[in-house]
This record gives C-alpha cells, structure tokens and sequence, in this order.
C-alpha cells in the first residue's frame, strides 16, 4: 500500500507542511549535527522503533527514545519539572497525561496539530492529543463458556456466580486505566466494591499476554484484556488463542472503555518546532497508515485510516463517554493498594 506524503495533508496543517519541507532541506546538510528530539516513551518500544524510523526518513530529525512504564514516566516528568530533557510525551494510557497535565508541564497544541483526532480523543485543554486507542474486551474459552452467557457488564464480574472463573492482570497501566474508567463512570466506593469482588472471584497474572494464555488453556473462562493481544496471536500463529474467542461490551458499559494513548509537548522543550513536526507526523494520516501498517494491531485515532479486518471495526465498537482528562490515576493507585493489587 502506498501511504501518503506528510506533504499532501489538508490546507489546515498548510503551515507545518511547510515547516516540515524547511526540515527537510535543513537537514539535507545536516550531518550529524542535524535536529533530533528527545521522546520520553511509555507506549510498546518495537512500534515506536518503527515509527521513529519512518519519521527520522521522512524529516531528517532524529528520535531519541527513553522507554518506561506510562505513571512511571509520568512521575519522573512531574519530578524533573522545568529541568527534564524530554521534547515529548508519549504513553499508552491516558492518565499518566493527565497527571503531567495538571502539574501544568505540557505545551498547548495548535489547532492545525490536533485537527486530525476527533474532539472526543483529545482535552478539551489541547494541552496533548490522542494518537492511538486500545479497546477493552473480554477473551472467553469457547469451551467452558457459550457467548450468551456472558455478562452484559464488566461490573458483574465481581458477582459471586463469577467466582473462580476470571483472571486479570492489575499490575499495568492497561488494567489501571480500565478502572479509572470505571473510577469515572461508576464512583469511587462501586469502584471499591468491584475491585473486591473481581479480587475475590478472580486469578491474577502478570501481563496480558499470560491472561490470553490462561484462557486459552483452560486455567480460567473468561480473561479481561485489550483486544490486540488477541488479534495479533492469531495473526502470528493462534498458539495461544485458538481455543479462545472476544468478546466486546456494548451500550457505553465500563467495559466497553476505549483507552487512549497519549501524545503532547513539554513546555520546557528548547526543540519545540521539531517536536511539533513530530505531532504532526504521528496524527497525519501518513503516520497513522505506519500505525495501521504495524505489528501493534491499535486502533489509528485519524478517521482517514482503519485496521484492515479481521480486527472489529473501530466505528462498530460502543465506549462510554469518558473525558481522557478525566481519568484519575493516583485514586486508581490508590484503591489498587487498598485492595490489595498493588
């Protein structure tokens, strides 16, 4: 598939176009002196190898990556402040944004470098945008469970008819941004009362992947995952997903979150033009193709570009309204400990 030049986006990024092919020459002369950016990283390090490359090729500046967790990342920008070398942010869950936002850290983005993302991925502060979503679902043993049997809620889950039946794993920013969605949604003592309870019911695991594969085998019936980990197994090779199937939420249930991943400009860049150009490849329609094109199997957040199927349509999925400032990290944490996840 041919993916479309930077260049040749709407009259409405006009400007950066031009920016961009003012990079482009510069750093035809470059050297190794030319531009570069510092990307302080909390999304999957092989997707933005892949994406630091292409736009390295495509502009001329260099990335530099410094790969963490999303909150540990986030903690690390509140502590250095004004002093951190970080030209951008990038996470896969959106509350680590949110704590960097509120301790006033982030650059607010241009229209032209947010016009790509619909509103409802992005603050309505634009002191970041989304680039990228991951959908909450439920991955069940098609040989211990029928689909009509499954629950109509995440949050019955934690009902006893439950118990010894499901697994998760809570440690990771993934998990933790499903219940800050449920945080949102549902308050803070049902939040208390269904972490009890999925606690009680549930197997813990540590990572998704080995959620996918205890489903898969017969260790629990039905597992809480995003639903790339899915897909991308049966694209490789179904070695641990072929006894298993998705399952997605519908009517705006808790279950149904679609969790953003992040991008935004810190204030105290000194390489705020190149990081801008970095913006605005990742929310260009060229970029998103690159996220399209990859191993990740995530949904591109720009309208213009789609996963090609078996994925489930972006358009067909059902999330609850969530603000993505809206989510509460440090309560999340917070009720994680007290429960005991944490």
């Amino acid at each position: 598939m041919t993916r479309p030049s930077l260049l040749s986006r709407s009259p409405l990024t006009l400007p950066l176009a031009l920016a961009l092919a003012a990079a482009l020459v510069t750093a035809g002369c470059g050297g190794d002196d030319g531009p570069s950016i510092v990307v302080y990283n909390a999304q999957h390090e092989q997707l933005l190898d892949e994406l630091a490359a292409d736009f390295t090729e495509e502009t001329g500046i260099e990335v530099q990556l410094r790969n963490g967790k999303d909150l540990e990342m986030s903690a690390q920008l509140v502590a250095e402040g004004s002093a951190s070398p970080a030209d951008v942010f990038l996470t896969e869950n959106s509350p680590a944004m949110a704590q960097v936002e509120r301790a006033g850290l982030f650059e607010t983005l241009s229209p032209e470098l947010t016009a790509d993302i619909p509103e409802q991925y992005r603050p309505t502060s634009a002191a970041w945008t989304g680039f990228v979503a991951r959908s909450t679902v439920l991955v069940y043993n098609t040989d211990q469970v029928d689909e009509a049997d499954l629950p109509d809620s995440i949050m019955e889950l934690a009902d006893p008819e439950w118990a010894g039946r499901i697994s998760f794993s809570p440690t990771g920013a993934d998990f933790q941004a499903i219940v800050a969605a449920v945080l949102a949604l549902e308050g803070e003592e049902a939040t208390r009362a269904w972490l009890a309870g999925i606690k009680a019911n549930g197997t813990v695991y540590d990572g998704n992947n080995v959620v996918l594969q205890s489903v898969d085998a017969g260790e629990s019936e039905v597992g809480i995952i995003y639903h790339y980990y899915w897909y991308r197994d049966q694209q490789e090779s179904g070695e641990v997903s072929d006894n298993s199937e998705l399952y997605f939420f519908g009517n705006q249930d808790p279950g149904a979150f679609v969790s953003v991943s992040g991008a935004g400009i810190l204030a105290s860049s000194d390489n705020k033009p190149d990081a801008e150009t970095f913006i605005a490849y990742l929310t260009s329609e060229a970029g998103q193709q690159v996220l399209a094109d990859s191993y990740a199997l995530e949904y591109p957040l720009n309208p213009a570009v789609e996963l090609a199927p078996p994925v489930q349509p972006f358009g067909e999925l059902q999330p609850p309204p969530v603000g993505v400032s809206d989510l509460d990290g440090e309560t999340v944490v917070d009720l994680m400990t007290e429960a005991g996840f944490l």
